[in-house]
């Protein structure tokens, strides 16, 4: 069983891509606002209905809420609104395959914010799988058509702040997990998903209610897409959360930057963006630090 956070991680990273280029399409008619609701408004039903068949299936009460929990699950929650906000302007910035890179150097920063926050270690060989997966992230992230878009500093600042905030949101959620303190971690991992949506869905709702209700009726009349993508984001973050419950957040969000791989050919296949040999080296070195996470 303790290869078993690499397969949610896996599908976390899967159903991430598909959800980024939902929310990507939505962004031309609901704005990045917009298209940053639809994940949680649509995803809450998801989430509660994962939660409801866990509860089902163990026979089990929801476990009891502390303090602590609430206060780790609070922050991941504002911290991940923010992150995909930023995400979805960058998106408007670059193309898709190299904004998901720009926020792929999430990995180094969860590492210091997991050793600094809930005590998460590295070792040496983590230290260089996350080191070599970066390098390649980076080496895509290099723009290839002009020296002048080398210096865009919006798009990369847009990214690696977005970066930051996922990053912060991952040690959130674990933290939360980790603080309900129950054996199951299933229950646990999904407790914790759903209060974070509730959260978030709840501020979002009341800002758009509050400052631009046109908007909010505009979500409503997307839901068909919409709840597409609310699917997509509730599976990624479950399996997401269920990795977090097993493993520290460093390794899950390593073995995570194969999501650029999955967004690359999602690229090709969608968006019709070509792969340059650069970003074909960093490919190779994404794989090269996914490989010797998984041999550690």
């Amino acid at each position: 069983m303790s290869w078993l956070w690499a397969v949610f991680t896996v599908l976390a990273a899967g159903g991430q891509v598909l959800r980024n280029a939902q929310q990507k399409e939505l962004t031309g008619t609901l704005g990045t606002v917009g298209a940053t609701h639809v994940r949680f408004l649509f995803g809450l039903p998801f989430g509660l209905v994962f939660l409801a068949l866990v509860l089902l299936a163990t026979g089990q009460g929801l476990p009891p809420l502390n303090a602590a929990m609430l206060a780790w699950s609070a922050a991941a929650a504002l911290a991940q609104i923010s992150a995909t906000a930023l995400l979805l302007a960058a998106m408007r910035e670059r193309s898709f395959v190299v904004t998901t890179a720009y926020a792929k150097t999430e990995p180094v920063q969860v590492a210091i914010f997991g050793l600094a926050f809930l005590g998460d270690r590295l070792s040496p060989g983590l230290a260089l799988a996350i080191g070599i997966a970066t390098a390649g992230v980076l080496i895509m992230s290099w723009p290839r058509r002009s020296a002048e878009e080398a210096f865009r500093w919006r798009p990369a600042l847009l990214g690696i702040a977005s970066g930051a905030m996922f990053a912060i949101a991952a040690i959130g959620f674990r933290g939360g997990i980790r603080a309900l303190n129950d054996p199951n971690f299933v229950l646990a991992a999904t407790t914790t998903l759903a209060f974070g949506l509730i959260i978030q869905t709840a501020l979002l709702s009341a800002y758009l209610a509050l400052f631009d209700r046109a908007k909010l009726i505009a979500i409503c009349r997307e839901w068909r897409p919409s709840m597409l993508a609310g699917f997509t984001g509730a599976f990624a973050s479950q399996m997401w959360f269920l990795a977090f419950a097993l493993e520290s957040a460093a390794k899950v969000r390593t073995l995570a930057l194969i999501e650029v791989l999955f967004a690359q050919i999602l690229s090709r296949n969608l968006f019709k963006q070509r792969l340059a040999s650069r970003e074909a080296l960093g490919i190779l070195l994404i794989v090269a630090g996914v490989v010797l996470l998984l041999n550690l």
